[in-house]
């Protein structure tokens, strides 16, 4: 019978009443708990107050505490990675620092473990920050410009890595070890761009400012005993702010035209100069050469002449000849007659000068040196007196060795 026919009592769902039971009380629930627990443990069931179970005895009780324990024990289990270190605290106060491998300590609250890795590569990014692998870094105008000593502004943009040497002092001695080491980049690199010009910074000094800095940034990290070690700082970029770029420009490209003149005019001194110095040492040593020759040739002469005169005291007459002769010789030897002196007869020879006077003129130095001394006996057989003619003809018929010839001994 549905609930809306005649007789069907009030039996409406909003009723609450009828053939639907009502929710189990509260007393029930808890005696059915008590009942599996009293299963569990090994507890029976008593007729005491209210028929409920009795508890578990105090040997399960027992064994709950035992299992608990230990479960709490292990808790205190831990592995630490290698090149990792675990630094364990005993109610906040530092314990020990533990190695790689599997340790452990006091569980929780009592005792805690803080594990730190040592050997991973961390970085920092001051006076600019990167979006992603792909996305360009853009500059941070508050970190980035700074005041050089020559009071231009330069824009600089570092990048530090640094890794954990002293993982209880990294962990207990500053309070944010990261935002520090920001901070002290900071002062770091703008008390050494201070101290440098703009052209410095941007050129050849960029090497010199990194080492710097770096320099005084692990400085300041010792004296806080922060446990970081500096292992790198790049310098990502230096230039000029954006509002003077083409202006800058301009003034390296000036630079470097300068440069280049420079050492254009360089290398032309380079080439110049050697050969100057190449034509000034032959000039000297050719004046050295002819001053030699000259002196040696003079020393020569007074030499000849000390013996002439040597000559001509034992003999005078003589002497006077042969200079006479000999004078003659070097005066008339480059003339081109032919004087023949046929002695005691009125022969007449036959002879084609138009013919011997080329052949005379090709012939070697030694043939010319004899035919010119046979010449200069000819004439000089008419040119000097007659009470000379005979000695300057049996001079002059004399070979080159101061000899007669067979024919006229």
């Amino acid at each position: 019978m549905s609930w809306n026919e005649p007789g069907g009592g009030k039996k409406d769902p909003w009723s609450g009443r009828g053939d639907q039971k009502g929710p189990p009380e509260i007393d029930e629930v808890i005696r059915s708990l008590q009942e599996k627990l009293g299963n569990l443990f090994g507890g029976g069931k008593s007729s005491g107050e209210g028929g409920l179970p009795s508890g578990p005895s105090g040997k399960s009780w027992m064994i709950l505490l035992a299992v608990g324990f230990a479960l709490w024990l292990g808790s205190g289990l831990y592995i630490v990675q290698e090149g990792n270190e675990g630094v364990e605290t005993r109610f906040g106060q530092y314990t020990r620092t533990t190695s790689a491998g599997w340790r452990w300590h006091l569980p929780a609250p009592i005792a805690n473990v803080d594990i730190v890795n040592v050997k991973q590569q961390r970085y920092i990014e001051v006076g600019y920050r990167t979006g992603g692998a792909d996305q360009s870094s853009g500059s941070v105008p508050k970190e980035a410009l700074m005041l050089a000593q020559d009071e231009n502004i330069v824009d600089v943009r570092l990048a530090v890595q640094y890794q954990v040497k002293d993982a209880r002092a990294f962990i207990f001695n500053i309070l944010n070890p990261v935002l520090t080491l920001k901070q002290v980049t900071e002062s770091a690199e703008r008390g050494v761009v201070g101290n440098s010009d703009m052209d410095f910074v941007l050129t050849e000094g960029r090497s010199v400012v990194v080492a710097q800095i770096k320099k005084e940034i692990q400085d300041v990290m010792d004296s806080y005993n922060s446990g970081i070690q500096i292992t790198s700082v790049n310098l990502q970029d230096a230039q000029p702010p954006e509002q003077v770029q083409s202006s800058f420009e301009d003034a390296i490209k000036a630079r470097e035209d300068k440069q280049r003149l420079i050492n254009e005019a360089e290398a032309y001194a380079n080439d110049v100069v050697p050969k100057a110095r190449g034509a000034a040492a032959r000039t000297l040593e050719e004046a050295q050469g002819y001053r030699e020759q000259i002196v040696a040739k003079a020393e020569g002469e007074t030499a000849r002449f000390g013996k002439l005169l040597f000559e001509y005291t034992k003999a005078p007459d003589v002497t006077r000849k042969r200079l006479y002769i000999e004078s003659m010789q070097s005066v008339l030897a480059s003339l081109d007659k032919v004087v023949v002196d046929v002695k005691g007869g009125n022969n007449i020879m036959y002879l084609p000068l138009d013919k011997m006077v080329p052949h005379h003129q090709s012939t070697s130095s030694a043939n010319a040196a004899d035919n010119k001394a046979d010449t200069h006996q000819q004439m000089t057989t008419q040119a000097v007196p007659e009470d000379h003619q005979s000695s300057l003809s049996r001079v002059s018929s004399r070979g080159r060795d101061g000899r007669e010839p067979r024919g006229r001994q």
